[in-house]
């Protein structure tokens, strides 16, 4: 496995972007044939404000204080910045509010991390949806606001081309995008939040039949195929989609293929997590990725587990998707440690022939930053 770095400008990626240079797992399997795009999706982008470091649930009637405070692009900003991050040449239809907020989004995203928005569109007059998340014993409570765009804004029907779309299903919702780019070749990639319709019908989700895989979590899993496990909701899931995977939580996550019949399992990296938001978007993110570069499922279960680690121990959603220079100084880390188990330095091996190990930081990537706005000095 290689990879090879290009700098900003060379390349869809590198427009507008801030960034010196950026790794590109596909670089082996480039063409001149290729679309455009590894990776297509739309969404709504929220602004986070994140609160840290709170002691408990806040108390009706009391005031709480937290010892941290983030702001970053959220919603579906998480998945993009997560997948731009990870070298993969991103591009993102939503919509913008003219406000502050989706000035700073906007910018954020396409000149901070290079993402393609020449399908988004800022629209006059609507304000930018905000979620408040609070992180606190390893959970978070989000409060979010904001009002629908107008339809037409943006117009998602006609997707660029793409080697694979991540696609949001929701139940009992068609989006027509998603057959589109099905029916181009895009490989679809699956993944659903809670059905607060408590139906849990797999029948309700009239996208995933266009998906090459799916990825819930095991609760989600188990309630939509009606198993008793994890692992077995996986199984039955191949009836509907190719690719299975069910996030485990702090178990790891279990993935099985119709195709090949192959299964696999990598337990979770333990770490202390600061927050957790945005993490099952980095963890989807990190699985496209190495199924794009054609790695095996054990590798890319692993490596999307890796990147959603090192997610949960920065502030934010998005801009808490780790890059591969904090990948690189992960695996210099753990193999220096005393004592480490072979075992599992070997389970991530096949990062030695992805990551330089004399690697220097190639760009200082944005983190959530406390209060946005501020004057620039002259």
């Amino acid at each position: 496995m290689t990879a090879s770095t290009a700098p900003a400008g060379k390349g869809p990626a590198g427009k507008g972007s801030h960034r010196q240079h950026q790794v590109d797992p596909l670089a082996p399997l480039r063409t001149p044939d290729d679309p455009p795009w590894d990776v297509y999706l739309t969404g709504t982008v929220f602004l986070d404000i994140i609160f840290t470091g709170l002691d408990s649930a806040p108390v009706r009637g009391t005031e709480s204080w937290a010892r941290g405070m983030g702001s970053s692009p959220g919603g579906v900003a998480n998945m993009a910045t997560a997948l731009a991050r990870l070298g993969l040449r991103t591009s993102l239809a939503a919509a913008f509010g003219d406000d502050h907020y989706g000035d700073y989004c906007w910018d954020a995203l396409e000149h901070g991390e290079g993402i393609d928005l020449s399908s988004s569109r800022t629209v006059p007059g609507w304000h930018s949806p905000v979620t408040v998340s609070m992180a606190y014993e390893g959970e978070r409570t989000m409060v979010s606001h904001g009002h629908e765009p107008p339809p037409e804004e943006p117009a998602p029907e006609c997707p660029p081309r793409a080697r694979a779309a991540v696609a949001s299903l929701a139940p009992g919702v068609s989006a027509p995008w998603i057959a589109e780019a099905a029916s181009k070749g895009t490989r679809v990639f699956g993944d659903v939040g809670w059905d607060d319709t408590g139906a849990w019908d797999l029948a309700g989700l009239p996208d995933l039949r266009h998906c090459e895989a799916f990825l819930p979590n095991a609760e989600e899993a188990m309630r939509y195929t009606g198993a008793d496990c994890p692992r077995a909701a996986a199984h039955a899931l191949t009836a509907y989609v190719p690719l299975a995977v069910v996030t485990l939580g702090a178990d790891g996550a279990y993935a099985v293929d119709r195709r090949t019949g192959e299964t696999a399992e990598v337990p979770a990296i333990a770490v202390e997590a600061l927050d957790p938001t945005g993490a099952g978007d980095v963890f989807v993110a990190g699985f496209v990725a190495g199924t794009l570069a054609d790695w095996p499922l054990a590798d890319r279960l692993a490596f999307a587990g890796l990147t959603a680690a090192l997610s949960v121990q920065e502030f934010g959603g998005s801009l808490s998707a780790p890059g591969w220079s904090e990948i690189a100084a992960w695996w210099r880390k753990v193999q220096s440690v005393e004592g480490q188990s072979p075992a599992a330095l070997e389970r991530y091996g096949f990062l030695a022939g992805l990551v330089s190990e004399e690697w220097v930081r190639p760009w200082p990537l944005r983190r959530a930053v406390p209060t946005i706005g501020f004057r620039r000095s002259a």
